[in-house]
């Protein structure tokens, strides 16, 4: 990412986008970056009472003046993942901000089908903002299956936070455990893992990283090592990588992305393997 990006904030304006503005304003001021705001109006949506998009762009900057400070703000027209994405594109944004669909007092994110796609088709690293923007992130959490999407999500990571702590956490298992029950056989996994992660590591250019990137191979299925290490650490972000051809359906934690994206409770980063 380059220095003084600029940042695309993509909200619908409600209430539960609050969080995601705050945040967008926060980072737009940390990277020493510039911050664009886009709201699409969904093409089989009229609203009687508002005639065009000047009368649009009048009534958000009444509700929410503190968009009057950003650098522009666009109203479009279209499908919103795909628009947000293009819009990305054309404005040379490095990273799009948005929030989620739904939260309640327990505790429970649920990814709207709109930010599901924005983080398949967005080219650009897609930040989900989930709770309130209080500080700077102070602690980051990467989850690794050794792919180069993740080398290149932590590599990301760490120029875009160039201060911050990084744990670097890889879940495995034992394979036909139920059947292997040496103890012998668990430390034997868990040398190859720790070589693995070890050749991982030198793979990567973490010359960043130096005395604030600690590695954590975890036993245990991946959900909850990642919430576990969440708590243990209180990173207040998760980062994950992406593979450029394959999509967020196939990302460094596979399967499990969209489970990892809707539940967990911190502010999700997702960076994508691509070439842009």
């Amino acid at each position: 990412m380059r220095n003084n990006p600029r940042l695309l904030l993509a909200t619908d304006l409600s209430a539960r986008c609050d969080r995601a503005l705050d945040r967008a304003m926060l980072l737009s001021r940390q990277l020493s970056g510039s911050l664009v705001a886009a709201h699409v109006v969904e093409n089989r949506i009229v609203n009687a009472n508002l005639s065009g998009d000047e009368e649009i762009r009048a009534a958000i900057l009444d509700d929410f003046p503190e968009l009057a400070g950003i650098e522009r703000l666009v109203i479009a027209h279209g499908s919103v993942p795909s628009t947000i994405a293009g819009l990305a594109d054309e404005l040379h944004c490095d990273l799009i901000i948005t929030g989620v669909a739904r939260y309640n007092n327990l505790g429970d994110f649920i990814v709207g089908t709109a930010v599901d796609h924005l983080v398949r088709q967005a080219r650009v690293p897609v930040l989900v903002v989930k709770r309130r923007a209080r500080h700077d992130y102070q602690r980051l959490l990467v989850a690794t299956d050794f792919s180069s999407c993740s080398r290149h999500a932590l590599e990301e990571a760490a120029i875009l936070f160039p201060t911050a702590p990084i744990r670097l956490v890889h879940a495995y298992h034992v394979p036909y455990e139920s059947w292997l029950k040496s103890e012998g056989v668990r430390e034997e996994i868990y040398a190859e893992t720790e070589k693995e992660l070890h050749d991982f590591l030198a793979g990567s250019n973490i010359g960043t990283l130096e005395g604030r990137l600690e590695t954590r191979p975890v036993y245990g299925e991946l959900e909850t090592v990642v919430a576990q290490q969440l708590r243990e650490t209180r990173s207040d972000l998760l980062v994950l990588g992406t593979h450029g051809k394959s999509g967020f359906a196939y990302a460094t934690v596979g399967s499990h992305a969209a489970d990892l994206l809707a539940s967990m409770p911190c502010d999700i980063l997702m960076i994508r393997e691509t070439h842009r």
